[in-house]
């Protein structure tokens, strides 16, 4: 049996190479996967080691509440003289005093360098040691910084804003911009910045006067002498230091601190690109079910001989899974080849998102390879069982009387019985989920068994539905196509089984896409919608890095020439009546002339000093309305005690983007706010006067790097980019299941010509010419992709619509529309799918010999 099973792997080679490709594409997406996830961890950790060489304590500085609104004087225990002091215990080689801030710099053109991940432009002061060189920031070019006029940048930073040695840098901190002079270039070995951030170096005095206050520092690198205990030297440097506002950790365990860290930020990633993985194998189980089912249809004569001279269905059940898992071992070997390739190209692919991944070798680890082997072969071998146990039951007999026997009767009763169950219970569940509005994790759960629930039913009762829509495509191509219409509608009829599991494995596809576009184009609508609801300023002027923006700069905005009207808002915490919400500051007088609320009751022309309007959902929390008074409970910026102020309704107005859920005088809001600095400032445009404005209000406020000047049209694609982000990556993940679906319709076809060939030969002897047989099997192909695809698009929009619902709590304004230009183009693509998938079959039908046909066993 095993020498059956071998000859059988070598005589079909041509029949099974399209399963061979289901099962390779979908394991190369697993080891891929589980590739990357390694390559990524090995990279971030190796990182993290390289950046703590030499570092054997870490000493870090908690912060102290500064004075000016950005921060800018604020301060730490760490001081010149603590350093000395841990310089001079016992074990102690060198002690690095380190300044670190954030930097944002305008490039050579002008544009800001980085300014979307703010949180990865990095500022640190140049150490000298006594050979006048920093050992953590090795020169590339040029000098180090040595004066208040000068700056080093990172390289491959200097590369990417354009800069060379001499040029003048513009960058910025928290609010304005500075101008320095780039004397040098360094290295540094930094996670954030060789993953895709910038580096800008100081002077340790220009470093402190721009983050801190002179002589503070922001941690301590000791680099102990050889043979010296990192936990006893540890513990002698946190008897050095105040018992609050500084810790000292070993490089043990910032070390290890750091890999967890490492590991954890991968895991989701790697979790999220596996559930696609699944659903690519989960595609190919139909295809690879399918194939199987054919070839032993069509070996159905071999086998009762088999069992004729002795064979036991045992022996034939084993003989056809050594078949399927010699298969699904050569098909996973390739596949895991071809995985280092997704790898490989996964890391840049994420990056140019903004993942921020560092760079690092492939790592190749024998756990990937070992499960994408198990997995490719188990996979395979599973599919294969049912097949394998069908033809172990098939009498010799009646094997050797018929060749393609019809299906039992009794089978598909059963099997349409299951499949309406399984699809009214998940009918049900997602009808029930339509009428939650929390998107909490226990109902997304209960929304995930609901999809899974009609997706299987689906499934299952694909069979039943492939004749009456097949039966409808039938007419269109027989009305249209005539003798070849109506033979494709028959093919596709013959056995509905077949048929359904072919269209199953595109319709699981189209349903995840096109639940996903419908969702994401619902919820795309309704960002945009809410993000300018109720603005009507030209432009809103903000800080990219969230720090907000000086009180000082916001009152120069309404001078600007071209400037009808200006506000700014500034938002703090209050607890109103019990219930903790947001309050925006606003000036009463100018509100209405950039922004339009909606009250219920109440106007915003009452607006002042103790007076507060709110939203309609906080007013239902609350039970306040208009006139009542109650006491606002504020917590200042960085104190831990609350201050009370009496305040009286006048307003109740409709949910917006412009403001949070109360809103209330700038100078009642400003003290309580982070910094005591503006969130924004928006204006409107004298008529005419809009284009262009832009420039100038960048020009009078300093043009900082870090000043985000937005029209509506930018606010709105702002809120909705990373919404068509996920989209796009998600319509790349999902695209691999549509290939191996596709790859099950070619290899359906080709088997299916090859059971015909007789059938075919009788045609071509009584009249049917080559272009009509290759217009019969291309018909059956796009018949059985639309077929499919009605399916998965019809099941993917109402999954969609159903669970909606879910996302109405964070998006009041949501609804589900369909995006028919899409759903147009999927429909479209699955008649391309039907006709593509269809070219090598239909040749391969039309060049056989017609005698040779006729005489075909």
């Amino acid at each position: 049996m095993l020498r059956t099973a071998l000859r059988n792997v070598l005589a079909h080679k041509a029949r099974l190479v399209m399963t061979a490709l289901a099962v390779m594409l979908g394991v190369a997406f697993v080891s891929g996967t589980l590739v990357f996830g390694d390559t990524v961890t090995t990279a971030l950790r190796a990182a993290s080691t390289k950046n703590l060489k030499d570092v054997d304590v870490s000493v870090a500085a908690e912060y102290l509440p500064g004075d000016g609104p950005y921060d800018e004087h604020r301060t730490t225990r760490l001081d010149g003289k603590l350093a000395d002091r841990v310089r001079e215990l016992p074990g102690v080689a060198s002690v690095r005093a380190g300044v670190g801030g954030s930097a944002t710099l305008a490039g050579k053109d002008g544009t800001p360098v980085n300014a979307d991940n703010s949180w990865q432009n990095l500022a640190a002061n140049y150490v000298p040691g006594p050979d006048g060189k920093d050992p953590r920031l090795p020169l590339v070019s040029g000098r180090a910084p040595s004066g208040k006029g000068e700056l080093a940048l990172d390289a491959k930073t200097a590369e990417k804003a354009g800069y060379r040695i001499g040029d003048t840098v513009r960058f910025a901190t928290t609010g304005p911009a500075f101008t320095k002079k780039l004397v040098g270039t360094v290295r540094t070995d930094d996670p954030r910045v060789t993953a895709g951030g910038t580096l800008t170096v100081f002077d340790t005095r220009t470093a402190q006067g721009l983050f801190l206050t002179p002589g503070h520092f922001d941690d301590f690198s000791v680099t102990a002498e050889p043979g010296t205990d990192q936990a006893a030297l540890t513990a002698k440097i946190s008897t050095l230091l105040p018992e609050e506002g500084a810790s000292a950790t070993s490089g043990a365990e910032l070390a290890a601190l750091q890999s967890e860290q490492s590991e954890q930020s991968t895991e989701a990633m790697t979790k999220m690109l596996l559930v696609f993985a699944g659903i690519a194998l989960f595609v190919g189980v139909f295809i690879i079910a399918n194939t199987f089912t054919m070839l032993i249809a069509q070996r159905s004569r071999e086998i009762a001989l088999m069992r004729a001279v002795g064979a036991s269905r045992r022996q034939v059940v084993r003989s056809v899974l050594i078949e399927a898992g010699l298969l699904g071992l050569g098909a996973s070997a390739a596949g895991f080849a071809l995985g280092l390739g997704i790898a490989a190209g996964l890391r840049p692919l994420l990056n140019a998102g903004g993942a921020g991944l560092p760079e690092g070798p492939l790592v190749v680890g024998a756990g990937a390879l070992l499960w994408s082997l198990i997995v490719g072969v188990l996979v395979t071998v599973l599919a294969a069982w049912l097949p394998s146990r069908k033809a172990a039951k098939i009498a010799p007999v009646e094997a050797l009387s018929t060749v393609d026997a019809a299906t039992p009767l009794r089978g598909m009763v059963v099997r349409n019985i299951l499949g309406g169950l399984l699809t009214g219970a998940g009918v049900l569940v997602m009808l029930y989920v339509s009428t939650l509005d929390d998107g909490d994790e226990t109902n997304l759960m209960i929304a995930m068994l609901g999809s899974f629930l009609t997706l299987t039913g689906m499934i299952v009762l694909a069979p039943l539905l492939s004749r009456p829509l097949v039966s409808l495509a039938g007419r269109v191509t027989t009305r249209v196509f005539g003798v070849s219409g109506k033979l494709a509608k028959e093919n596709a009829l013959r056995n509905p089984r077949r048929t359904a599991a072919t269209a199953s494995a595109l319709m699981i596809g189209l349903t995840l896409i096109t639940g996903l576009t419908v969702a994401g184009h619902s919820v795309d609508r309704a960002v945009k919608q809410a993000a300018v609801q109720g603005l009507t300023a030209d432009y809103s002027l903000s800080n990219s890095a969230y720090l907000g923006l000086d009180p000082k700069l916001g009152e120069k905005v309404a001078d600007v020439p071209g400037v009808a009207a200006a506000t700014p808002v500034a938002s703090a915490g209050v607890t109103l009546d019990g219930e903790y919400a947001m309050v925006s500051g606003v000036d009463p007088k100018q509100l209405g002339k950039v922004a339009s609320l909606q009250f219920a009751s109440g106007s915003a022309d009452e607006l002042g000093p103790g007076k507060v309007a709110i939203s309609t959902t906080l007013a239902k929390r609350t039970g306040l309305g208009v006139g009542d008074r109650m006491d606002g409970e504020f917590t200042p910026d960085g104190s831990e005690k609350a201050e009370h102020k009496q305040l009286r309704v006048v307003g109740v107005y409709q949910e917006n983007q412009v403001v949070d859920s109360a809103v209330a005088s700038i100078r009642d809001v400003l003290p309580y706010a982070m910094g005591g600095t503006y969130d924004s400032v928006l204006v409107k445009a004298e008529p005419g006067k809009a284009t262009g404005l832009d420039r100038d209000l960048r020009e009078a406020l300093g043009n900082s790097p870090l000043l985000k000047v937005q029209s509506q049209e930018q606010l709105t694609k702002e809120e909705s980019g990373a919404i068509d982000v996920m989209l796009n990556m998600m319509y790349g993940l999902l695209g691999m299941a549509v290939v191996i679906a596709v790859l099950g319709v070619i290899n359906t076809l080709a088997m299916s010509v090859f059971e015909r060939t007789r059938e075919i030969g009788m045609l071509r002897a009584i009249g049917l010419d080559r272009k009509g047989v290759r217009q019969m099997v291309r018909l059956e192909s796009v018949v059985i992709s639309v077929f499919g695809a009605l399916l998965g698009i019809g099941t993917g929009v109402f999954l969609a619509w159903a669970g909606g619902s879910l996302t109405a709590a964070g998006l009041p304004d949501y609804t589900t529309t369909l995006p028919w230009d899409r759903l147009s183009l999927f429909l479209a693509l699955a008649l391309v799918i039907g006709v593509l998938a269809a070219i090598w079959p239909a040749r391969r039908a039309a060049r056989l010999n017609m005698l040779g046909a006729i005489n075909a066993q």
